[in-house]
């Protein structure tokens, strides 16, 4: 690792640790604080000048906050003459606004892409974007990592004896066909009708799960809502077990408590997100190797898609 060097932001620094880490590199001093009426400063401890900056930074809650604390230390970086500013953006916010689905309403997605942009960000690394087509708001490399990487080795190691992959709508079929193509297996799909937002309303199973060991594979996990009533549908079918996977653990509202009171078997989601509290049903797994070997790839110049080729 040449020239290179890794911040956190204040968003999830134990996931920044495990990256600095996995490279055996420290991670490198920021001060952040804020003034008495909330706005943030940020102040370098370190010169960065010529070096090829890494910002580790989750959008996630408070994703305004955490937005902002992620722009302003860019900003910082740029008039500090850093020669570029790779951000680390796990969980990208703002990613389910991303087309002009009614009148009168904004694509947040393509401002995100705007500002970041602005503020002198040179390159993108993130996970699972809940719109591919969202890296094309960009005007500069954007690598979409995948997290099936990792739920694979998870899932193959249970032996479950009758699985099959399902998509939780309409809208994640080529993810769940991905990943069933990752591990040899058939799909099913869940048709639901959103009546509002945070809210669904499972219609119909297309496809058998009868005896089956379902894998409900998904980008995000937000308010639960939509895996509890997939999970439910999926056992009134004849499902022998329902295994939930999502790489992003939103985990708002009331999640947790309806993932424990829930059918679902377990959950399994990754370190994108930081956990605000324990629950027996789900399991973390790290993503944090990964990033780090897609930073240590971006400085030698080596291939990033050749990782899920």
């Amino acid at each position: 690792m040449q020239d290179v060097k890794i911040f956190t932001g204040s968003a999830h620094p134990e996931f920044s640790k495990r990256v600095a880490q996995n490279l055996d590199v420290e991670l490198t001093e920021a001060e952040i604080s804020r003034f008495s009426d909330g706005e943030i400063s940020v102040r370098l401890c370190e010169s960065v000048r010529g070096k090829d900056v890494f910002v580790i930074q989750p959008t996630c809650a408070p994703a305004n906050d955490n937005l902002m604390e992620l722009l302003i230390m860019c900003d910082a970086l740029k008039r500090s003459s850093a020669n570029s500013t790779n951000v680390i953006m796990p969980y990208f916010g703002y990613a389910r606004q991303d087309r002009k689905a009614a009148p009168r309403v904004p694509i947040s997605a393509k401002l995100v892409a705007d500002i970041l942009q602005t503020a002198g960000v040179s390159r993108l690394i993130t996970m699972d974007l809940h719109a591919g087509q969202i890296q094309g708001f960009f005007n500069i490399p954007v690598d979409n990592l995948y997290g099936s990487i990792v739920f694979k080795e998870h899932i193959l190691a249970k032996n479950l004896k009758n699985p099959i992959v399902a998509s939780p709508d309409i809208g994640g079929v080529a993810r769940a066909r991905y990943f069933a193509k990752l591990l040899g297996l058939d799909i099913v799909i869940v048709d639901k009708r959103r009546e509002k937002a945070n809210e669904s309303e499972v219609m119909n199973v297309i496809g058998s799960v009868e005896g089956r060991d379902v894998i409900l594979i998904d980008d995000m996990i937000d308010t639960a809502g939509t895996i509890v009533k997939a999970a439910d549908a999926f056992k009134n079918k004849g499902a022998t077990s329902v295994i939930a996977l999502g790489t992003h653990a939103v985990f708002s509202g009331p999640a947790y408590e309806r993932i424990q009171e829930s059918s679902i078997d377990e959950v399994i989601v990754t370190d994108t997100i930081p956990l605000a509290k324990k629950c027996d049903k789900i399991k973390v797994l790290s993503v944090a190797p990964l990033f780090a070997e897609v930073i240590r790839r971006i400085n030698k110049n080596e291939s990033v898609n050749s990782l899920f080729a």
